[in-house]
Parts: C-alpha cells; sequence; structure tokens
C-alpha cells in the first residue's frame, strides 16, 4: 500500500479490531476467513504506510503498541461514522432531507421551539436540523433567499414570491413597558408622543440583509439598538430606555414588577403573525418539512408558540 489513504480502509481497520479482540494473529485469521500469512501480510502494509509498528510481535499474544491503541480507537470511531453516515443515506432515500434550516422570529417562544426540535429528534430523523434567529423582515427575507426551508413568525406576507405557501400562525399584541425606577413609569397616561420623544427608546434591529424596518420609533428620539428580544428586554430592565414588547414574552417581568406596563396615545398594537414554507421551484415538502408543517396545524402549538415565555 503506498499511502495512508490506502490502508485505512473499513475492511482494514475492522480487521485490526478483530485482531486486538482475540489477541493474536492466527486466531484473528480463523476468525475472518484467511490464511495467517494473508493477514499477516495485509497488517505489514498497513504499518509501512503509516510508517509505525501497531502490534507488538515480541510475545505469544499480538498486543498493540501505543500507536496501535490509538489507530485502534480512532478507527472504531471511523467505523461507527461510516455506519451511520449509510444509515443517513438509506434514511434520506426514503424521503427525508438531509438538512432542513428554520428561520424563528425572535418574538417567538424558544421554549416551545425546543418542545418541538425534541420531538423532532425523538424520530431519530436523518435529517441534520439548523435554527437561525432572525428579526422581523430578516425572518421572511431568509426563506426568499434560499437560506431556510421554513419561516415561522413572519409579520408580513409573501404572496409576491412564487411558489411561497403561508398559513397564520396568530396575532401578537405589543406593550408599551419601562422599568419602575424609569421616568416614563409614572407619567400621566395616556403617554403622549411628544412625552415619548424626549426619553430614549430601545429598538431591535431588522436582521434583513436589504431594507428592514423600524417599528414604534419617532422622528428625532434617542435610539438605543439591540440585535435580540432578549436583549431588548435586558436594556429596558435596567431602565436604559422604553419601547414595545410582546406582551407574553414581558408578562412574568410585569407580574413580577420589574416592568410596567404603560398605556400610549398611539393606537394599540397587534400584529397578525404567519408561517410560510416553499418558493420559486418548490414542489412538495420532504418528510422533515412536512412534520413540522403538521405540528404548526395545531391550535395549541401555535398558541404555545406565542404565550409560552418563562424566563424565571
Amino acid at each position: 500500500m503506498r499511502s495512508a489513504h490506502d490502508a485505512l480502509t473499513p475492511e482494514n481497520l475492522s480487521m485490526l479490531q478483530v485482531i486486538a479482540e482475540v489477541g493474536s494473529f492466527a486466531a484473528a485469521a480463523r476468525q475472518l476467513g484467511l490464511v495467517p500469512s494473508a493477514l499477516t501480510y495485509r497488517v505489514r502494509q498497513i504499518e509501512d504506510a503509516l510508517d509505525v509498528l501497531l502490534f507488538d510481535r515480541s510475545a505469544r499474544q499480538a498486543r498493540p503498541t501505543e500507536a496501535g491503541t490509538e489507530l485502534l480507537r480512532e478507527g472504531e470511531r471511523l467505523l461507527r461514522d461510516v455506519e451511520a453516515v449509510a444509515h443517513r443515506v438509506r434514511r434520506v432515500a426514503t424521503g427525508w432531507e438531509s438538512q432542513l434550516t428554520l428561520s424563528i422570529d425572535g418574538a417567538m417562544s424558544p421554549h416551545t421551539m425546543l418542545e418541538l426540535v425534541d420531538a423532532f429528534y425523538a424520530l431519530s430523523p436523518p435529517t441534520h436540523l439548523k435554527l437561525r434567529e432572525e428579526i422581523m423582515t430578516g425572518t421572511l427575507e431568509a426563506l426568499t433567499s434560499g437560506q431556510a426551508d421554513l419561516a415561522i413568525g413572519i409579520a408580513e406576507g409573501g404572496n409576491t414570491v412564487a411558489g411561497l405557501q403561508q398559513a397564520p400562525l396568530g396575532d401578537l399584541l405589543f406593550v408599551y413597558v419601562v422599568a419602575p425606577h424609569h421616568p416614563l413609569a409614572n407619567a400621566p397616561e395616556p403617554i403622549t408622543d411628544a412625552t415619548l420623544r424626549e426619553h430614549r427608546a430601545v429598538a431591535v434591529a431588522d436582521s434583513a440583509q436589504r431594507g428592514g424596518m423600524t417599528m414604534g420609533l419617532l422622528g428625532g428620539q434617542d435610539v438605543l439598538t439591540v440585535d435580540s428580544m432578549q436583549a431588548k428586554i435586558q436594556v429596558q430592565l435596567r431602565g436604559l430606555g422604553g419601547g414595545f414588547l410582546p406582551e407574553p414574552m414581558v408578562r412574568p417581568y410585569v407580574e413580577a414588577g420589574r416592568l410596567v406596563v404603560r398605556k400610549v396615545a398611539r393606537p394599540e398594537r397587534s400584529v397578525r403573525l404567519h408561517y410560510a414554507w416553499g418558493g420559486p421551484g418548490f414542489t412538495v415538502p420532504g418528510r422533515a418539512l412536512q412534520w413540522w408543517l403538521n405540528q404548526l396545524k395545531s391550535p395549541a402549538t401555535r398558541r404555545a408558540l406565542l404565550e409560552n415565555h418563562h424566563h424565571f
């Protein structure tokens, strides 16, 4: 054998495992149906290719050297990986996608998402799952740009995109909250835009790569921008600004007295959210995507995605 690549085949790695298990070349040859000389020759070829001694031949038993022990350990891992790949390929051939990427808006319940992931993995699917947290129009953009297969929590329709399909998720109420020690915590209600403009707003940056949007900001207002809903909550808990947040997300903090809901003069904000899949060239969903779509058909699951926020 001229190279390590030629030497470290699954067949040879399995042969070395048998030698180590039975403790002698002769016994391993009998178990593998080889003549002892053929087995010995193959071992020497592997040793020559790696330029190491794999077995100590000074005793009656074949004992792995330090290098041999390392190769056996790594070889066992490689054999498991080969079997796992073969199993995954067989499963993919039955209609499972090799990878499924979910674009999840930051307003969705991470607890419910992980419960769904847990249930998905209980099926032992061959599909690699990838979760992307996005904000506002970035949630849909990940789908329409081909970076995701399913978008959960989009606030605007994508009916102009060929092949895109969507379904309603539910309505999400946004409330204006500040920390109890923030000046607006005791301001007369309803709080006018003129009063809000005098205080810093906290905003979450739209994760869209192109365009993007803002919500609830006033012209001329000082703005502190963060990159996630969780960061926005933490900033507002410290009294560094005020802003609108999903009511279910801040409910535990409001009940604990760590945030205060304030009534503002502008109209109440309730956003209708959807989930979407497909796009140009899309035909039928694979088994992994179909499983997720089936879960999202459940009213209880959709409600939990919007409502099930527990922080402490």
